[in-house]
């Protein structure tokens, strides 16, 4: 049985949105801030933070950052996002350009041609679509948020 499709959730960035042209980021900071908020879908909250294989997990995984602490300076809500990017690379690391190149290249095409791709098949299933609708996670995570159409990228 599809879930309901598209899952609107106002506030939630697109995973290709950039701060200091990282991808991803954003995204996490507008989930615990949502999820702080109680405007977070119940059913997302196993997939925030650590959860091994989740994006905040691969993302907090490459930063060198531990996910408790950047959430907690995130709820005192005193920095903007490019502010808690520093933030990130001075409690973690900070990746140099190349890096963060090799970063967005991967993020943006997972589940293309990879280990993720029986999983986005898996998901597109989950709301009704067939295999190859979308050729990656973060066009399948802009499908089911209603900012892509089937079939326009």
């Amino acid at each position: 049985m599809a879930q309901s499709y598209p899952t609107l959730i106002p506030g939630l960035r697109s995973p290709f949105d950039q701060v200091n042209g990282l991808v991803y980021f954003g995204r996490m900071l507008d989930k615990i801030r949502l999820a702080a908020a109680g405007k977070l879908p119940a059913g997302w909250q196993a997939a925030r933070g650590v959860v091994k294989g989740s994006f905040d997990w691969r993302c907090c995984l490459f930063l060198k950052l531990d996910y408790a602490k950047l959430e907690a300076e995130t709820l005192k809500g005193d920095k903007t996002d490019a502010e808690l990017l520093e933030w990130a690379f001075q409690h973690g690391r900070h990746p140099d350009d190349q890096e963060i190149e090799v970063w967005n290249a991967f993020m943006t095409k997972r589940g293309w041609r990879d280990a993720g791709t029986q999983r986005l098949n898996e998901r597109l299933a989950e709301i009704g679509l067939p295999a190859g609708t979308v050729q990656t996670m973060f066009e399948f995570i802009d499908l089911d948020e209603g900012r892509l159409q089937p079939g326009s990228r």
